[in-house]
């Protein structure tokens, strides 16, 4: 075995029986990883000096194909109707098969944390057969400082081979494709899949475990504070807004998409940001879009024209095209990763039914609500077989990643925002004016514009109404925002079309909300929405 880099030596791939004949590669930073990946053929560089590599077949994570141990530990608090289960004696096998497969490979190894609040983080050691994914995954966690990877010991370690083949009759599993994660052992093993979204994730998945019961809650959320240190923070399933939104030049940027909630105020899980680039423009998200082209960055299935330059409008590999790259890219992000309690919390979601407005202000039992709920909508051709749109309820706005039942997240949450004094908004993103297909999207401008008008706290002061079907209350008047746009049923030309619309929604939520009826108290149930006769 060849080592190449420095390491402990007291804690190298073999803490779990990993050898190999190949060279073993310990923290290489960006420019020897960019050599490596090109060597390869792993990679290409792009004309602005970004890397670029195509993942195949999958696109985006395996949901189906992830599976948690079930053993003493796990059983009594992993929510097993949202995570599959996979035996300890599967496991073993599975894990005993990665180390024969891993025998002769080149490895690339990454000695990196979860967390950035000291008291909180979680050691990892990642251990890839590709360089790119090397790369990936250093610019997305954090990374220690290079006299403190002397004493590195990890306390969680992922193991990537894209080119293992599972065996649903021998591993216990569904395809060729697995990743099965030991909460007890802390091991994560990821193969079949070129997708590097899904290590970042394993170690969401692991935090969303270890921290409920330390009084920690883990969001899937980006994070933002301003001048004052008034942190916000903001909740979104895919496609919502999360980062656009959270990426304003006049506040700081904690992070993108994963953050703890701890006695000292809000932290982020990472080191960096995974942003989609599908029709990503310098106009709109500049801070996103310079990231692009700075050497360092990792794109996936980008498709590049023949000067080498990023189309951001092609989507023939995946609508889902993303670029990883370091939080320092973002020239207002924070150094730290820290900030203090949030002063404001903004569930973000995608209607493309046309039925929410594009702000709402929520009490506590209508927070939790709407946590538990995590509304947002498919539109049509983003998925095959999507034809119209499709309510999608993702508790917790992360429902994947989350191991426990959500009432421990939601009671959790409902705790934090009453000992702190929290304002919660649900902000709509999607579709004004009529559903998808008829309506247009929301302005872009309308929600920078209220969303800086709540943060500010200028919102408070505004008059409400009470929304007929959802009982939240919504502004009237927002200066510099068109009026019309805060009441989505006025924007109907077919008003009546709208009723139904509504109807059709609520119904939806009030279903979908059935499954957690027994684990919330009356003022949750009280926050559901209900269908009223709406006037002319």
């Amino acid at each position: 075995m060849t080592e190449i880099g420095k390491r402990n030596p007291s804690h190298g791939i073999d803490k779990h029986g990993l050898k190999t004949s190949g060279k073993v590669h310990y923290n290489f930073g960006a420019a020897a990883l960019y050599e490596e990946a090109l060597r390869r053929g792993e990679a290409k560089l792009t004309a602005h000096g970004a890397l670029v590599a195509e993942t195949g077949q999958h696109t985006g994570r395996s949901a189906k194909d992830k599976f948690v141990v079930r053993d003493a530990a796990t059983e009594p608090h992993v929510w097993w109707d949202n995570n599959k289960p996979l035996s300890v004696e599967n496991f073993d096998v599975l894990l005993a098969d990665f180390i024969a497969h891993a025998a002769d490979k080149d490895l690339f190894v990454q000695d990196l944390v979860g967390g950035a609040d000291a008291a909180q983080q979680l050691p990892a050691r990642v251990i890839t057969e590709y360089a790119w994914h090397s790369l990936f995954i250093r610019n997305l966690l954090i990374r220690p400082e290079a006299n403190e990877l002397a004493d590195f010991v990890p306390k969680m370690t992922i193991i990537d081979l894209p080119s293992f083949r599972a065996d649903p009759v021998r591993h216990g599993c569904r395809t060729e494709t697995v990743i099965a994660v030991d909460l007890t052992r802390m091991i994560v093993l990821i193969g079949g899949t070129s997708y590097a979204g899904e290590m970042k994730k394993s170690v969401f998945t692991a935090l969303n475990y270890l921290l409920p019961a330390r009084g920690v809650m883990p969001m899937h959320c980006s994070a933002n504070e301003g001048p004052n240190g008034d942190a916000a923070v903001f909740f979104g399933l895919s496609g919502t807004g999360k980062t656009t939104l959270s990426a304003d030049p006049s506040r700081t940027l904690i992070g993108d998409d994963e953050h703890g909630w701890g006695p000292e105020g809000i932290f982020n899980f990472e080191g960096g940001c995974y942003a989609k680039t599908i029709r990503l423009s310098a106009e709109a998200e500049p801070e996103i879009f310079a990231t692009t082209q700075r050497f360092g960055t990792v794109l996936e299935n980008v498709i590049l024209d023949e000067h080498r330059v990023p189309d951001f409008d092609d989507g023939r590999l995946t609508e889902n095209t993303r670029c990883a790259y370091p939080l320092h890219y973002i020239p207002n992000a924070s150094a730290s990763g820290r900030a203090s309690h949030p002063k404001n919390i903004i569930m973000l979601t995608a209607d493309a039914f046309g039925v929410l407005p594009p702000i709402a202000k929520l009490t506590p039992a209508q927070a939790m609500y709407h946590f538990l709920s995590g509304y947002t909508a498919k539109v049509a051709g983003t998925e095959k077989g999507v034809t119209e749109p499709e309510a999608t309820f993702s508790t917790c706005f992360g429902a994947p990643f989350m191991p426990r039942h959500p009432s421990e997240y939601g009671n959790l949450l409902r705790e934090l925002i009453a000992e702190h004094g929290v304002d919660c908004w649900l902000v709509n993103t999607g579709w004004t004016g009529g559903a998808y297909g008829i309506g247009k999207r929301m302005p872009i401008k309308a929600t920078r514009a209220l969303l800086s008008a709540a943060l500010d706290g200028s919102l408070n002061n505004a008059e409400f109404r009470t929304d007929a079907n959802f009982g939240f209350a919504v502004p009237v008047t927002v200066p510099g925002v068109d009026s019309a746009i805060l009441d989505p049923r006025s924007t109907w030309a077919d008003r009546a079309a709208y009723d139904r619309q509504a109807e059709k929604l609520v119904g939806m939520f009030v279903d979908n909300f059935g499954k957690f009826e027994s684990h919330v108290d009356s003022t949750v149930l009280g926050a559901a929405p209900r269908v009223q006769e709406a006037a002319e």
